[in-house]
């Protein structure tokens, strides 16, 4: 009998590896909006985080986001993100 195996995840914050399920995704739609992906299935390119908000704080001071999702991160959306991860 094969063991299933579990898929694990990188958080850009701390960089420690983890779960994917004890992570949350942070998506780049095609459309160039930037979203927390709840489901962990919406097209685009992700990224994975700890979902306290020591990790997303050191994301976001190492730019680690923007080099992740290869692409700008504007102070807004950092607010936006910053405020559901809390939530979380």
């Amino acid at each position: 009998m094969k063991t299933k195996k579990i898929p694990m995840r990188m958080c850009v914050g701390c960089g420690n590896l983890k779960m994917k399920k004890e992570l949350l995704r942070i998506v780049a739609l095609p459309t160039g909006l930037i979203d927390l992906d709840k489901t962990g299935k919406m097209s685009g390119r992700g990224v994975y985080i700890c979902g306290n908000i020591q990790c997303f704080e050191k994301a976001f001071e190492s730019h680690g986001l923007e080099r992740s999702l290869k692409r700008p991160v504007s102070p807004e959306v950092y607010e936006k993100l910053k405020e559901q991860v809390s939530n979380e």
